[in-house]
């Protein structure tokens, strides 16, 4: 990249602000719920949280200023103040000002307050059909696009570095991955709802090319054949960066929408070659090639879970995940598979939750970030 020499030197100033670290077939058996060895991957915190956002508050409308488009999709925050502003948020726009359906091609920057108003932090037809923007440590933003087909990297001001095809047909969500340790390794996971895989975007060390290297690490996730608001598969990515002592949690979360799970990537940052974890048919059983490396735990399937689609990493370490085309319903759950509560945002039969976002450092100021494509509005839970 050409910004790479100006992002490792950045990457050790943001440190203390950002969120990736850690031989033979093996079959990891799952049973109910959960696996049995998914209490390894975090303590598990049976407070809910979701029980506590009692007050749904409007940040502000979506809808572009500038070109009209429409459709909220993916939320995601920045980090650290380098161009873009610590503790801003960033909104994919789905559709065009018309309506039509997977024409946007806008994300949108607000400021995390009621009536914040939308600011176009990128417009470009690279990113039509926006459903998935992800910021690194230094606000490099990249964008996924299921029209376009294309994965696209931003800069902190919004120009457009560098656009992806290879390895992506239908490219559906993504997420950043990193530790927060000066020169520690950083990750971007991008989904792909056609294939049902997981590539991994990865920057090379210090003192390397600053080209961005292609692996599909993960494949066999459920792979859906609809379409615009209707499409399924991997999305949810999120990814678990709490230390304990010197060790980076470095947990990856994919939930499936086509198989109904909640999936945990242990030592995520040791995935490296292709297909090194193999999701067998029903999303529920994995192989993987070095398991003692890194592997797939089930977290979670089956009912309350029904055609998820987003999910919000909580502070504590549990999960929100949206039934975004089963009821707009939210479900939270540990770690270990217990589920906590559920919460019915919109009773429509219309999918309107697509995009979940959670900021603070405790369960007392949690909050949740939704956005609302019935409203056109980015709107927050709040306790």
């Amino acid at each position: 990249m050409s910004t790479f020499n100006s992002r490792v030197l950045m990457l050790a100033a943001a440190a203390l602000f950002a969120t990736s670290g850690c031989g033979g077939n093996t079959t990891v058996p799952t049973g109910g719920a959960f696996a049995a060895g998914a209490s390894s991957i975090v303590p598990s915190d049976s407070t809910s949280i979701l029980k506590k956002l009692t007050n749904d508050v409007e940040i502000g409308s979506t809808v572009d200023p500038k070109n009209g488009d429409t459709g909220p999709r993916a939320l995601s925050l920045v980090r650290a103040t380098f161009g873009l502003k610590k503790g801003q948020i960033l909104v994919c726009n789905f559709d065009d000002s018309a309506g039509t359906v997977g024409k946007g091609s806008t994300i949108e920057v607000f400021n995390p307050e009621p009536n914040s108003k939308a600011v176009t932090f990128t417009q470009d037809t690279k990113i039509e059909g926006c459903d998935g923007d992800t910021v690194t440590a230094t606000n490099q933003v990249y964008a996924t696009a299921l029209t376009s087909g294309l994965v696209s990297q931003f800069t902190q001001a919004g120009k457009l570095n560098e656009s992806y095809r290879s390895h992506f047909q239908v490219p559906f969500a993504d997420g950043d991955a990193f530790c927060g340790e000066a020169y520690a390794p950083e990750d971007v996971y991008v989904s792909d709802s056609k294939t049902g895989s997981i590539t991994k975007l990865s920057f090379l060390p210090v003192g390397r090319s600053g080209k961005v290297k292609m692996t599909q690490v993960i494949s066999g996730f459920g792979a859906d054949k609809g379409s615009g608001w209707s499409t399924l598969g991997p999305s949810g990515i999120q990814y678990n960066s709490v230390k304990t002592g010197t060790r980076c949690n470095d947990t990856l979360y994919v939930v499936d929408g086509v198989d109904n799970t909640v999936v945990a990537i242990s030592n995520a940052s040791n995935l490296l070659q292709k297909n090194e974890i193999v999701v067998q048919p029903g999303g529920k059983k994995f192989k993987c090639l070095h398991s003692s490396k890194t592997c797939a735990t089930l977290i979670y399937s089956g009912s309350p879970l029904d055609a998820p689609v987003a999910s919000a990493l909580l502070p504590n370490g549990n999960l929100i995940v949206a039934n975004t085309q089963g009821g707009n319903k939210l479900v939270e759950l540990t770690p270990t598979g217990k589920v906590l509560d559920t919460k019915t945002i919109d009773t429509s039969s219309t999918a309107h939750i697509f995009g979940l976002l959670a900021t603070g450092t405790s369960d007392s100021d949690t909050v949740l970030y939704y956005t609302d494509t019935a409203t056109n509005t980015l709107q927050e839970l709040e306790q």
